[in-house]
């Protein structure tokens, strides 16, 4: 689908406060005190972020591609799947958008930030947290360790997954078959033609993106959370780092900056080293 680049750029703005909405509104109704959700578990939040990545990719995935995060667009870049001059404005819409996303998020639970007593429940509705963190700088280090590792693979699995779910699908080899045979791709009823073989395939790689990743939040969800994503880690660290005690209770604490480089760099590394071994493999 030809879509202008600034059409691109809102659709990864609203994917990206979709995925948000529905992954930390997920979050705080199981962690905030006072919801109906409370204490309900693990469970139901690889649920809301298996969907949540899911829907946006039914929604957009032929519009902007569905990054939704940073790391993905920065891989793709690096191994020449996608143009650089495209990164920056997809990046600023992906951590706007996550932004905009937890302030849908902090406008609906509101009333239950202010009523729950754990800045770790408050913090954890916006951001990840290491598990091993207690609160003290000696637990830091451990900290840094244990979530770099379980942020770097949780998703080198997902962007090697990604790739594979969307170039791999069903009727692939369709399209593969049909341009080795010097078909026009690009011509309007050429691509009719082959609608009916490629739209399946898709739907289903689009469907799968969201079970693996419910797969990830529930498998190696334990250490950190965890992000996978810079831009659903950062953009809503920022909110919580801004918004006042009047808004989130008086429970908030600090929002553990010190911590916050490891959602970032971690994701953009494994996305660099998934669509490389990808693309040495299948491309």
């Amino acid at each position: 689908m030809d879509v202008a680049v600034h059409i691109k750029y809102i659709t990864e703005f609203l994917a990206t406060a979709l995925l948000i909405i529905l992954g930390n509104g997920a979050v705080a109704n199981v962690d905030l005190k006072g919801t109906k959700g409370n204490n309900s578990g693990w469970i139901v939040i690889a649920l809301g972020y298996g969907l949540a990545v899911m829907m946006p990719a039914l929604m957009f995935g032929n519009v902007s591609g569905n990054h939704i995060n940073p790391a993905f667009t920065i891989g793709l870049a690096v191994l020449g799947y996608f143009k650089w001059s495209l990164v920056p404005g997809y990046i600023a819409a992906q951590i706007a958008g996550a932004i905009a996303g937890q302030a849908v998020v902090v406008g609906v639970y509101r009333p239950y930030f202010m009523k729950t007593e754990n800045p770790n429940h408050i913090l954890g509705s916006f951001s990840t947290i290491s598990a091993l963190d207690d609160g003290t700088k000696e637990s830091r280090k451990a900290s840094w360790i244990n979530g770099f590792l379980n942020e770097f693979f949780g998703s080198f699995v997902l962007f090697f997954g990604a790739m594979a779910l969307t170039k791999n699908y069903f009727g692939a080899e369709v399209l593969q078959y049909v341009s080795s045979q010097g078909a026009d791709l690009s011509n309007k009823a050429t691509s009719m033609q082959l609608t009916n073989f490629l739209n399946p395939g898709l739907s289903v790689a689009h469907l799968a993106l969201g079970f693996l990743v419910m797969a990830l939040v529930a498998a190696l969800g334990g250490p950190t959370g965890p992000a996978l994503n810079p831009a659903r880690d950062l953009g809503p660290r920022i909110l919580h780092a801004v918004l006042p005690t009047s808004v989130l209770g008086q429970a908030k604490a600090d929002s553990k900056w010190w911590y916050a480089w490891v959602p970032v760099v971690a994701p953009i590394l494994a996305g660099i080293a998934a669509v490389a071994l990808f693309k040495v493999l299948y491309a």
